[in-house]
């Protein structure tokens, strides 16, 4: 099966936010179709959690060890009285991979990954190759000084103009960097993570 039949397959099962390519109405048509040709089988709320909490985890491209790792972090953060569910939501956009994302450098975070682990990024002045490096308030990301000139950056200045970022995240376009200038706000209303939390407590 190709990669792109396969996340078809998996965004007909999970919705199509989880894939940037299936939150199209050509992906939405076909669903559609393909619904009211086969018969809905009643899903359990136990059901309901599990695709929430395979929303989350395959929409940020996250290994289930991985992921059960973020969820201890999460519930672990209710000591300090935080909401379980925003320390996991907090988690997840403060991935190096992720904040890519976010900036438009990269189109998907499968996209981003790649980026990453190629080294064209740097973290407070240092290349950093690894997806899952979780960034805090007043870290600086930059495009790496051999990286600016490659391919997949010529045309960046041009495609950020049509992009907007979370205004958690300010783009620098002349030295090619951003800051972290606040936490993660605003978690997508696709997800549930109040429900996730609920999966890994039951």
């Amino acid at each position: 099966m190709s990669i792109k039949l396969k996340k078809f397959k998996i965004a007909r099962r999970l919705g199509a936010g989880v894939f940037d390519k299936t939150q199209s109405q050509k992906f939405a048509l076909a669903n559609a179709k393909k619904r009211t040709t086969g018969r809905r089988p009643r899903v359990t709320d136990y059901g309901l959690q599990l695709i929430e909490k395979q929303r989350v985890r395959v929409m940020y491209g996250v290994r289930e060890k991985q992921f059960r790792n973020y969820i201890n972090k999460a519930i672990g953060a209710t000591k300090q009285g935080a909401s379980p569910a925003l320390a996991l939501f907090k988690s997840l956009e403060s991935r190096l991979d992720n904040i890519v994302y976010r900036l438009g450098l990269a189109e998907s975070r499968r996209m981003a990954r790649q980026m990453v682990s190629h080294g064209h990024f740097t973290v407070n002045g240092k290349k950093t190759t690894i997806p899952s490096y979780s960034l805090r308030v007043n870290d600086e990301l930059a495009i790496r000084e051999g990286s600016k000139d490659i391919k997949i950056f010529e045309l960046i200045d041009n495609k950020l103009k049509n992009h907007t970022a979370p205004n958690w995240l300010k783009w620098n376009a002349k030295q090619r960097s951003a800051v972290v200038a606040g936490e993660p706000t605003d978690p997508d209303s696709f997800l549930n993570f109040n429900s996730v939390i609920e999966f890994y407590s039951r």
